[in-house]
């Protein structure tokens, strides 16, 4: 049993859909959505790099969350594509495994929109002492621990892979190397897994979903407390951007481990990963630039 179960370290990618007369449709539009995309992110990062008018915190978060939104869709989106056009749907255990790795953006974007909610706290709630506040220093700490939990997390999950040994089916019915499916393929007890998975996810929505409310809630009452309507809405205009991308990322997540019925394999988890992994990052670019007249001002300035 166990000379067999470690012969097993290749599987195969079940994908969307098996329907052969979707594949070229489905590769069309993945296609055009992961080049939109990345179109979006990196031209957003190039913006903010280059005109000096968006070198804020603010836009020092957005970049970098804009820049963690590229590296999801690109840990994701390829090997969707190549499965599409030419049916390569097999992924060895060590590509499964740096597939899910390079999911670090996932979390790390948690942790950027935490500080994105902190920074419009104190821009709306202490506005006098912003910069001081919002120093260089505090803002680079802020997204090196961003970056370093988001390292961390995959890091312990794909260590604690090598653990288990693989003697079942090796089919992941998912349409990429998502850890939860996989434990459901190991022929050891994956209860230590699942285990850890589960509270290393749970601590890290809670404490930073808990954080983000209260920081808007904060905003909220400092905004409503404005005596100037053309404060309130500035205010409002400013944060809604952020509370819509905050909204999508949250209620994703919130529909994939609370919503009855859910669990590794089914379809509506696939729907709700295909949404943060390939349509979040799509939308993002577009929520924070499309309403706002900085950015929007920075690509003409870059134009002309």
């Amino acid at each position: 049993m166990e000379g067999n179960s470690s012969l097993l370290t290749e599987f195969v990618l079940r994908g969307i859909t098996d329907r052969p007369e979707l594949q070229v449709p489905l590769f069309l539009v993945f296609f055009s959505i992961y080049a939109i995309t990345m179109v979006g992110n990196l031209g957003l990062i190039f913006l903010i790099w280059k005109d000096p008018h968006l070198h804020t915190p603010m836009y020092f978060f957005l970049g970098n969350l804009a820049f963690t939104d590229s590296c999801t869709s690109s840990s994701v989106t390829p090997k969707m594509l190549m499965k599409f056009s030419n049916k390569n749907d097999n992924i060895s255990l060590g590509e499964c495994s740096a597939q899910y790795y390079f999911c670090f953006s996932a979390t790390t974007e948690v942790f950027l929109l935490v500080a994105m909610a902190y920074d419009r706290y104190v821009a709306i709630c202490n506005p006098l002492h912003y910069a001081v506040v919002m120093s260089k220093r505090l803002c680079t700490m802020l997204i090196s621990m961003s970056y370093i939990i988001g390292f961390l997390n995959p890091a312990i999950l794909v260590g604690l892979l090598s653990r288990l040994t693989f003697c079942r089916s090796n089919i992941i019915d998912h349409f990429y190397c998502e850890i939860l499916p996989l434990y459901t393929l190991s022929c050891t007890d994956p209860s230590l897994n699942a285990l850890v998975t589960f509270i290393i996810a749970s601590s890290i929505q809670i404490s930073t979903s808990v954080t983000i409310v209260i920081s808007y809630a904060r905003v909220l009452f400092a905004v409503l407390n404005m005596k100037s309507k053309k404060g309130r809405k500035k205010a409002f205009f400013t944060c809604s951007g952020h509370l819509l991308s905050v909204s999508l990322f949250y209620g994703t997540l919130l529909f994939m481990y609370v919503s009855p019925g859910s669990g590794p394999g089914k379809t509506q988890d696939k729907m709700y990963s295909l949404f943060y992994t390939v349509v979040i990052p799509l939308l993002n670019p577009f929520i924070y630039s499309l309403r706002n007249k900085e950015v929007l001002g920075a690509l003409k300035r870059i134009i002309k």
